[in-house]
């Protein structure tokens, strides 16, 4: 190969890897604006008591979302060196892009109330995920950066089991009478601190568990955080 043959493939490479590196920053953008479409719509409809299996508008909503995530996926596999290994790496993120709600409707499946709400927030957890990844992008240092995905986990985990609690409790708990008390639930479970509040349903007894076990594995993060940022400034300042 000619040297003139050999910049030529290199510039073809590098054209390659431009773009897809454009595409992945696009898609990135995309699933962050879909996913707080997603919450924003999720959240108005707990705190106004609709269904939304029976909302024709936010079931096709949420099955392009879905293929915008799929479609994520396959820039993510395409464009990466090892295609294998980003596969098995994202293969997570494909399955909570499948459109499940999407599936049931279709095959006219029959579950119960509690596992298809549970169900809706999948696409949700995948919204989650994307944005903690491109958020944790913004710090330079890779602890920080660990730090701040996890921390956008833990308060997205804390907010969707808020309104799972308020959603499945309201109306049935005596104890739950706002919105506002089911936030304080989540928040107080996820320090393991615990509440005074005792679910009754079955949501909200998946919801009191899932809680405390997210936040023993990501506080322990925190220590590991001001660790690393003591150790930082007592370097710098010698």
């Amino acid at each position: 190969m000619t040297q003139t043959q050999a910049q030529n493939t290199q510039n073809k490479v590098t054209r390659g890897q431009r773009v897809g590196s454009d595409l992945r920053r696009l898609f990135n953008f995309l699933v962050m604006v879909l996913s707080a479409a997603m919450i924003v719509w999720i959240s108005f409809d707990t705190f106004e008591k609709r269904d939304l299996l029976l909302d024709y508008h936010y079931m096709t909503f949420q099955f392009w979302v879905c293929i915008v995530f799929i479609i994520d996926f396959i820039i993510v596999v395409v464009t990466s060196d090892d295609k294998m290994r980003a596969f098995r790496g994202h293969l997570f993120f494909l399955i909570l892009s499948i459109p499940y709600l999407n599936i049931i409707n279709q095959l006219d499946l029959h579950l119960s109330a509690d596992a298809l709400y549970f169900i809706r927030f999948v696409p949700l957890a995948r919204g989650a995920l994307a944005m903690s990844i491109v958020i944790g992008y913004l710090s330079s240092n890779a602890v920080s950066s660990l730090f701040i995905r996890y921390l956008t986990i833990m308060l997205m985990t804390a907010y969707f089991c808020s309104l799972i609690f308020f959603q499945r409790e309201y109306g049935v708990n005596p104890e739950v009478t706002s919105y506002g008390d089911a936030l304080w639930f989540s928040f107080m479970n996820l320090v393991t601190v615990g509440c005074n509040i005792s679910p009754i349903t079955v949501a909200g007894k998946i919801v009191a568990v899932v809680l405390p076990i997210t936040g023993m594995i990501i506080f322990p993060l925190f220590t590991v955080y001001l660790t690393d940022y003591v150790t930082r400034n007592q370097k710098d300042s010698k």
